[in-house]
């Protein structure tokens, strides 16, 4: 009986494995046939001649600014007062604090707040030089996201609140419970020493932070309404990527589909 479950355990293992990789190759992938390929070989309506490549319109192996909390971002952020937040309505359903724009949401705003052109970066392709702009090359577009969809200004107070402690806040490493009711818990864990938190979706593995998971980033630079800071260290906070996965091939970078409202009751209970 033992050998049989160490068996049925090895074979969950590799499972699990299987499904990461095919997951890592389906991202890795993904971002070329979907509109974040800005290169000259995207699908979307805004490409550029200037260079075939793909990540360099968000990422730089050197020199990426360390302001925006993502790893070698080739952009440069705004600074967080330059955002308007959900928090100037003074709603009173939210409940939780909200904290200005920043972690991995002021990068996502580097190109979705549509006030610099998408290539406008810190470090051209192949130049090995810190250059404001390619030196060469046409878009096929306007090459900003002025007058679209996807371009969500400055003024964040008619977007789904980034920056916001989740379920109202209450938690805090190693435990604490949600101070709304009306959200579903947050699973913790700790990654290469960092306090990590997710929202589990049907969409994975229960327990196991997966990139269908609705992501939750761990913050503590936040104010309360009277401007002190809010008590209990890192705490999880809801950011642009906690919905959004700039790396899939789902509709509007979504980490599920949203039928039937997935996407919205992966974390709120209505």
């Amino acid at each position: 009986m033992k050998s049989k479950l160490l068996k049925l355990k090895n074979i969950g293992i590799v499972a699990i494995a299987l499904t990461a990789f095919a997951w890592t190759g389906a991202s890795a992938q993904g971002v070329v046939s979907t509109k974040h390929n800005l290169g000259s070989t995207g699908p979307g309506p805004n490409t550029f001649s200037g260079t075939d490549e793909t990540c360099v319109f968000c990422h730089t192996p050197h020199g990426g600014d360390t302001s925006a909390a993502v790893p070698i971002w080739n952009r440069s952020v705004a600074l967080p007062t330059a955002y308007t937040t959900y928090a100037t309505l003074q709603s009173s359903s939210i409940e939780g604090a909200t904290a200005p724009v920043g972690s991995v949401s002021i990068a996502c705003l580097s190109c979705h707040d549509g006030t610099q052109a998408m290539d406008s970066l810190l470090n051209d392709p192949g130049s090995g030089l810190v250059v404001t702009t390619f030196t060469n090359g046409t878009w096929t577009g306007v090459g900003t996201l002025l007058g679209t969809d996807a371009d969500l200004g400055q003024d964040l107070s008619n977007d789904h609140p980034v920056g916001i402690q989740y379920g109202g806040g209450g938690l805090i490493v190693g435990g604490g419970s949600l101070n709304d009711s009306d959200f579903k818990p947050a699973q913790e864990a700790i990654i290469n020493n960092n306090n990590i938190w997710w929202v589990d979706t049907a969409a994975g593995f229960p327990g196991t932070r997966e990139k269908t998971d609705m992501q939750l980033y761990a913050r503590s630079d936040v104010l309360d309404v009277n401007g002190d800071p809010i008590t209990g260290g890192l705490q999880p906070y809801v950011e642009c990527a906690s919905c959004h996965d700039p790396h899939t091939t789902q509709d509007l970078f979504l980490r599920v589909d949203n039928a039937s409202s997935a996407v919205c009751l992966a974390c709120h209970t209505k």
